[in-house]
């Protein structure tokens, strides 16, 4: 757990990952670490108990969100998109966003759509409709009250998101690219926490369940499954 004082780098023998269990975020960094096969220390951030909000998270990540990684040099990454970039520069292979300059443009392009129509469309739901998230409707340091009204609109949004991705996932492996890719972690992080504000993939959507259940004999993937499913 997260302790009262504020960590001191010359101490660091390898990168801290502040994580919280089946949270969404931490999760994707999680997997793109243990993809990347990089040695780092665990520790949790309870998010339940509002552990994020308090000083001594405050002090390593003012964002008050969980994941943060601090390198061995010190250095704080608070954000995914940051943790990604760094992996990908300070371990190249293997590559989880694509090799030539179009894979690139590829990984780049369906990571984005997998957070904003997937991910970001389970967080509508859940922030606007969770009582214990009144006042907390938006990640980060200050409260922001909940829209009941997005609740709706965050489920035809994820609806309209299952077709697409089934309809993408028709004839690839993966989503992206003919490898796994950022892409997929995104991808297979919404579909399961999409379990927590009850929504599913129907069914028929067949390519979808192909797709996520062949993702299960990844060793990152099985390593943070716990039950499949909440950032604060």
């Amino acid at each position: 757990m997260l302790d009262n004082d504020t960590p001191h780098w010359e101490d660091l023998m390898t990168m801290k990952f502040y994580d919280f269990p089946g949270a969404p975020s931490p999760r994707r960094a999680r997997i793109a670490l243990l993809e990347k096969g990089v040695s780092f220390d665990t520790v949790i951030v309870d998010l339940v108990a509002g552990e994020h909000l308090g000083d001594a998270y405050r002090a390593i990540n003012p964002g008050c969100t969980v994941p943060a990684l601090i390198l061995d040099d010190g250095t704080v990454l608070g954000e995914n998109h940051g943790i990604f970039a760094y992996l990908e520069a300070a371990y190249p292979e293997p590559s989880l966003t694509g090799e030539t300059p179009a894979e690139k443009g590829l990984v780049a392009q369906w990571n984005a759509r997998c957070e904003y129509e997937g991910l970001l469309a389970v967080a509508e739901i859940l922030r606007n409709a969770a009582p214990q998230m009144k006042g907390r409707a938006l990640t980060g340091p200050h409260g922001f009250d909940q829209i009941p009204a997005l609740i709706e609109r965050g489920a035809k949004r994820l609806a309209a998101f299952w077709s697409v991705l089934d309809a993408t996932l028709a004839e690839r492996e993966f989503l992206a690219i003919d490898r796994f890719s950022l892409a997929d972690i995104t991808a297979l992080v919404a579909v399961d926490f999409a379990k927590v504000v009850r929504q599913r993939p129907p069914a028929e959507m067949t390519n979808i369940w192909r797709w996520r259940d062949a993702l299960d004999r990844r060793p990152s993937v099985m390593a943070t499954n716990i039950g499949r499913p909440g950032s604060a």
